[in-house]
C-alpha cells in the first residue's frame, strides 16, 4: 500500500548554487530558502528526497567517494536545522562522456526515472501526491514520466522546450515555492 509522499529536491541547482561540477565543500553554497522549504515539507509530512545526476564522476571530475563526502557533509547540515533527508540517489554514469565504468547509460540518468522509481519502491510513495522541484528539463522530464503529482520547474525565465504532458509550475525562487505549496491550505486540498 503506498501512504507516502515525497519532497523530491535536485541537488545542484536547487539545493545548491550550481556552479557546475561541484564536488568540495567550499564551492557549495546552500540557496536562500532551501532550509526553510525542506522543514515547511517535513513538518506536512512529506518524505525528503535528493535526486541528482552526477555526470562529474563519469567525467572523472571527482569521485564517488569526493561525492559521498560532500553528502555527509550536506546531510549533516541539514540535520543541524533538524531536516531529515532520508535518501540521496544519485546517478554517476553519462552515455556519451563517461569514462570506463561510468561511459553507459542508466534509468536512473534523468530524463529516465529510475531514481523516483526506487524511492516509490523503497518508501513506499504515492507518486501522485508527491513533489519534485528540479531547475532543468530532465528534472521535469523525469518526474513526469514517473507520474509525480506536482512538478515546479525552479527558473528565472520561461523555459525552453517545454515539456508536452502534464502540468507544471514554474517559480522562480525557494521561498515563493515554500508559500505556494508548503502552506497548510494547499497540503490539506491536495491530498
Amino acid at each position: 500500500m503506498t501512504t507516502n509522499r515525497a519532497l523530491f529536491l535536485d541537488r545542484d541547482g536547487v539545493i545548491n548554487i550550481d556552479r557546475g561540477y561541484v564536488h568540495r565543500q567550499e564551492d557549495f553554497e546552500f540557496r536562500e530558502g532551501i532550509f526553510e522549504i525542506c522543514q515547511s515539507a517535513q513538518a506536512l509530512g512529506y518524505l525528503l528526497l535528493v535526486v541528482t545526476n552526477q555526470a562529474g564522476i563519469a567525467r572523472g571530475y571527482y569521485t564517488e567517494t569526493d561525492f559521498l563526502q560532500l553528502t555527509e557533509w550536506m546531510l549533516k547540515e541539514f540535520s543541524k536545522r533538524q531536516i531529515c533527508i532520508r535518501a540521496v540517489y544519485y546517478c554517476p554514469y553519462h552515455p556519451f562522456y563517461g569514462i570506463g565504468r561510468y561511459k553507459r547509460d542508466s534509468p536512473d540518468r534523468k530524463p529516465s526515472p529510475g531514481m523516483l522509481l526506487r524511492a516509490q519502491a523503497d518508501f513506499a510513495l504515492d507518486l501522485g501526491t508527491s513533489v519534485l522541484i528540479g531547475d532543468k528539463l530532465s528534472d521535469i522530464h523525469a518526474a513526469e514520466a514517473a507520474g509525480v503529482g506536482t512538478i515546479v520547474w525552479l527558473s528565472s525565465r520561461t523555459p525552453v522546450g517545454q515539456p508536452k504532458a502534464r502540468q507544471y509550475q514554474v517559480v522562480d525562487n525557494l521561498p515563493d515555492i515554500r508559500s505556494r505549496f508548503f502552506c497548510c491550505d494547499y497540503a490539506r486540498t491536495s491530498r
